[in-house]
């Protein structure tokens, strides 16, 4: 199993602060935010690390290494233009041999391992894609499922209150086969303009595809905002032993 890391978005929201950092570099404790990411990808058992990066955002590469200190094996590729996750995604498709685990760069997650549970049920179920999944309370800054079962029937980005089929949403963790990489050459622009991956996941879906999702428990922040930032800082003076 392998991992790839998106962090190639460009944080507008945290501006002025990724004028000058990538967002993922943003401290949650004494450790930037995708630094966490490595470490829950390295208890998962993954130790071959793909991190997509845009042009000319050495900082993480910087930061980061090549992953010996973290007793992971990193590798940099770069999405040339910012046209949405599921494009981030195929950008890393020549590094990926195999199964694969996708976790956003920007995200926080306690219990630690989150992804270990993730990935020994997607093996276990024989599925071809596996979402993780959470109750959200702002509906529009997720992709929501419809569940039939342990299967996903239907997922849509960022709906509308009134549109969206559940209040399960997408929280940024993903495991793959390599069949997604066809599923996401077939996504047309969605939200945004953009190429999205719950777009790319309903192509899946709508191809028979083994597509199911996981309630993955605990903290999950999305440090895109300023107040998101300060919010998993507070979590985390709170409630690590040791910071």
């Amino acid at each position: 199993m392998q991992g790839l890391i998106p962090a190639a978005g460009g944080g507008t929201r945290l501006g002025p602060f990724t004028n000058a950092i990538p967002k993922e570099l943003l401290p949650v404790g004494n450790k930037a935010v995708i630094e966490h990411v490595v470490e829950a990808m390295r208890l998962a058992g993954i130790d071959d690390i793909v991190v997509v990066v845009s042009p000319h955002k050495h900082g993480l590469s910087d930061y980061l290494g090549s992953g010996r200190r973290f007793g992971v094996n990193l590798t940099y590729v770069v999405q040339d233009e910012r046209k949405g996750l599921a494009d981030a995604v195929l950008s890393g498709e020549h590094a990926i041999d195999g199964s694969f685990a996708v976790v956003l760069g920007d995200n926080f997650f306690r219990p630690k391992d989150f992804l270990r549970d993730l990935i020994s049920y997607h093996v276990e179920e024989g599925a071809d894609a596996t979402i993780g999944v959470a109750e959200v309370e702002d509906v529009t800054r997720h992709g929501i499922i419809m569940a039939e079962g342990d299967r996903i029937k239907y997922i849509i980005e960022k709906p509308s209150p009134e549109e969206a089929p559940s209040s399960l949403g997408a929280i940024g963790a993903y495991v793959f086969e390599r069949s997604i990489f066809d599923s996401i050459r077939e996504t047309k622009p969605g939200y945004n303009g953009e190429l999205q991956l719950t777009d790319s996941v309903m192509v899946a879906i709508d191809r028979g595809r083994r597509v199911l999702y996981r309630k993955i428990e605990g903290i999950h922040i999305d440090v895109g905002t300023p107040g998101d930032l300060m919010l998993a800082n507070k979590w985390y003076m709170n409630n690590e032993e040791s910071l």
